[in-house]
Formats: C-alpha cells, structure tokens, sequence
C-alpha cells in the first residue's frame, strides 16, 4: 500500500503544486498592488531631486494612484451590491414563484372541488335532493358509475367486428391520403410532409406537430381520421389542466359517479376495434404537457405492451364496464396522439422530456394548390398498417455504412459540444427511417430530418456564444460523412441558430 500511496502523492504532487503557486501569484500580486508602504519608499527616495515639472509629476501620480484605489474599492463595493441585489431578488422571485404555484395549484383544487358540487347544486347553489332525502344525481342502485364506458359495451355488444381487407402499400397510402385531403377536403400538403407524417406512426404514439399558426397543423390530424374513416377526437387543451384527470376524467365523491372525459371513451372503445385512432391534443403547450400527460408518456415508454395500464378507480364495483381489469383501463395500441403546438411567448416551452418520447413534425409554410384526382378515403385496420411497418424494418433496414456514419457523429458531438444520441433516438431513428423509405422517401434524407429535429435541437440548451464557432465546423462534417448537399435539414438548422447568437 504504501507504493500505491507514493505513487499517488508523486503523480498528483505538480497539480497540488500548481494550485498553491496560482494562490501564492494572486496574494502576492495584490499585497503588491496595495503595499504603501514601497510607494512611500518611492516618493522618499526622489523627493529631493524632483524640482519643478517633477515635482508636479510626482503629485499627478499620487493623485492617480489614488484615484485608481478609489475605481478598484467602488467597483469592488458595487459588485458587492449588485451580487447582494440580485441574490435577493433572486430569493424574492423564487418565493413569488412558489406562491404563484401554491395559489394556482389552490384554485386549481377549489374548481375541481366547484366542478364537483356543481353537478349536485341548482342555478341557485343549492344541493338538491330527492323526495327520499338522497342527494340528486347520486348513484343509483343498479347503476354504472361509468355511464359512458357501460354504453360503449352496450354498443359493441351484438356487433361483429368489421374485417378490413386492405392491401396498399405505405407509399400508395400516402398518395392516397394526400389526394384524399386536396380532392374532399381542400387541404394540401407536400408529399414529404405526409410521408414524415405517416412514418411517425412506425416511430412513436406521440407526435407533434409544430410551427406558426394557419400552415394546417390542426387540419393535418382532422384530415388524418376522416381519410381513415374515424373522426379524430379533439381535446382542446386548457391553460388549467395540471393532472392526468384530464385525460382520464375523475371519480366524483359526492355522486359516486367517474366523470369520463371523451379521450377515456374513444380508448375505451379502440379495445373493441381495429381501427386506427387519433386523439388530437391541439394547442398542447397552452399548458404544461410534462404535467397532464406524464403518466401517458410515462407508460408509452414501456416495452412490455402488457403493462400498458392506468388505474381509474382502486376497486371494483358491480356495473363497471367489461373491459376494465380491476378498475384498470387497459391504453390502447391502435390510438396515436397528435399534439399541435405555437411556439411563441404566451405558451408553456416543450421540454425534453417530451421532445425525447416524441416525433415533432415541423410545418412552416403551406403548399400550393394542386390538382388531385377525386380519392375516396380508405379504412385501415391496425393490425395492417402494423404490419406494413414491420415489413419496412425487414426490407429497408437503415444501411451498415449509414449506422457507421450516425456512430461517427455522435462521437463527434459528444467531443466538440459535450451531447450524447441516447438509445431510444437510435431505436425511434431505426423504426422511422425505414418507414419513410417504405413511405417513398430517401434514406439519408430521414436520417438528416431526424437528426436535425431530435438532436440539434438539443443546441438550443447549450451556451449559445461558446459553441458558435463549432458550428461550421459540424456543418462541414456532416457533408463530409453523407455527402455535399445531402443534409439540407441539419444544415439549416444549424445556420439558423447561428443566426440568433
């Protein structure tokens, strides 16, 4: 041991040195700086021999002197304040901060509480009550506190399941689905924007579409459901959602009835169906997304399928609808949730951890009218457009030599800006660029696309002002890896930010 511990004292001995000399200049840099006592020394010295103009420069250079302590004790002293100032108005924000949030989560608490004796009260405030004494609108015996889910299993109980016979490809039903929506909607959009759009699907449940208002990011995901004939569902989201109860709904204690929202009904009824379904969050960020939709991604994260499950309720009741295990609701597989966002200074700000479990989709201008030949809209089962992605993993598997060149680079960004790909962007880059190859798409170009939007995003938390001057030296990277011109998305990406330093 007492090798190991020489070597040790030996191989760190000129960093512990290099310290204590750093330390040592400064003090004796400053006790120079500020030692009287050899200015005097000075002045004594040459006093008698400065007449004149001399001795007019030995005052000017007191006096300077003086004045140059003077500047260094006031800033010195401003410093101080200001450091003082601004820890106090640091420690005063983050108290208003936190009242803020204790107040709004209080009114937040105080509506739902409102909400609940609302639904007991009339236009006067008062609670009603039947002629027996019970309160009005209470359970009542024999009933389901599920009123919607109970009618959903009233609905598909003598119904046969619909079986869909489809037999197009990705690239067809992208085709499809753009002369769908010009020819019976009215809404045109690039091809390579419906492609990105579809191979989302293959990629994530979430999805986000982002960009400034009227490009059709809301139009995009209604004329998605009708094209597959099922209305896509709407969920306007609200400046006061804070939890999953809005999603999901609530039990309400006084009725002893669950308050289902329309999303928990269309989830509920995807278990009876093979279609696929869209649930459309539009304006997600008008409030925390990390908030209401954090057990949602939470449990899309999982890999089991098994285990994607949400408890409603903590018991079982007689009445409670069929498909509910245990006061369980099981999330379904064929359901993707589409969220439109505006990125301006009135909405919450995407964090990462949304951005990572989800696929944004950027929509920045809007396409030109085009002729399109009439197209009828095309129900699809789940289970096909599955397995048309599957089949796209198989037969367009992203190329060895491309893996290589996403290796090199995230090597690369890892040494010059301190980031890191992480393995789910390499398994969501895996599912979605075959997708879009499958979808007619170029291979590099989803590869340049999902770079751009997944991972340079990233940039934007960084210091801005230190990585500038890497910048073009990425740019000149990526053209060397994949080639001149082929990672247009990155490119102007990363000029782009460049732009705002």
């Amino acid at each position: 041991m007492s090798v190991y511990g020489e070597f040790f004292t030996k191989f760190m001995e000129p960093l512990f040195e290099g310290f204590v000399s750093i330390f040592k200049g400064l003090g004796s840099g400053l006790f120079q700086m500020f030692n009287i006592v050899n200015y005097i020394t000075v002045i004594n010295d040459y006093k008698s021999d400065l007449t004149g103009i001399g001795l007019v420069i030995m005052i000017f250079s007191i006096i300077f002197l003086v004045a140059i302590f003077a500047l260094i004790v006031f800033l010195i002293y401003k410093s101080i304040r200001v450091y003082v100032r601004y820890r106090r108005n640091v420690k005063k924000e983050d108290m208003l901060i936190e009242e803020i949030d204790s107040l709004n989560n209080e009114i937040f608490k105080l509506k739902r509480q409102n909400a609940k004796i609302s639904e007991l009260t009339n236009e006067n405030g008062e609670i009603e009550y039947n002629e027996d004494g019970t309160v009005k609108n209470e359970l009542k015996e024999g009933e389901s506190r599920f009123f919607k889910l109970s009618n959903v299993d009233a609905k598909y109980e003598n119904m046969t399941p619909e079986e869909i016979h489809n037999t197009f490809t990705l690239e067809e039903f992208c085709d499809q689905f753009r002369n769908y929506s010009a020819s019976k909607l009215h809404l045109y959009y690039d091809i390579n924007l419906i492609r990105l759009f579809i191979a989302s699907f293959a990629s994530n449940k979430l999805i986000i579409l982002e960009g400034i208002s009227g490009t059709g990011k809301t139009s995009l995901a209604y004329a998605f459901g009708s094209f597959v004939d099922n209305e896509t569902t709407v969920a306007s989201v609200q400046p006061s959602w804070r939890d999953s109860t809005e999603i999901f709904g609530y039990f309400n204690e006084f009725t002893k009835k669950f308050n289902e929202t329309e999303i928990l009904e269309k989830m509920y009824e995807a278990e009876y169906s093979d279609q696929v379904y869209i649930t459309l969050l539009d304006e997600m960020n008008i409030s925390g997304v990390e908030y209401y939709f954090a057990e949602m991604l939470s449990i899309l994260e999982l890999p089991n399928k098994k285990d994607w499950v949400v408890e409603l309720v903590p018991n079982v009741w007689p009445g409670d609808p069929k498909k509910l295990q245990d006061g369980k609701l099981k999330i379904p597989e064929n359901m993707w949730y589409i969220g439109t966002i505006n990125n301006d200074d009135s909405t919450f700000m995407i964090t990462d951890k949304v951005y990572d479990r989800a696929m944004p989709i950027a929509i920045d201008d809007k396409c030109e009218v085009f002729e399109a030949p009439e197209t009828d809209k095309v129900k699809t089962s789940f289970k096909y457009l599955d397995s048309l992605f599957e089949k796209s993993s198989e037969e367009h598997p992203v190329k060895a030599e491309n893996l290589e060149k996403i290796a090199q680079l995230d090597r690369y960004v890892i040494d010059h800006f301190r980031l890191a790909f992480g393995n789910r962007i390499v398994k969501q880059l895996k599912d979605f660029v075959p997708a879009f190859v499958a979808c007619g798409g170029d291979e590099v170009a989803g590869i340049d696309y999902l770079i751009a939007h997944k991972i340079l995003r990233k940039f934007e938390q960084l210091n801005l002002a230190y990585i500038k001057d890497e910048i073009d030296g990425l740019v000149n990277y990526l053209e060397k890896l994949f080639g001149a011109g082929k990672t247009p998305e990155c490119k102007a990406y990363l000029l782009r930010l460049k732009k705002t330093i």
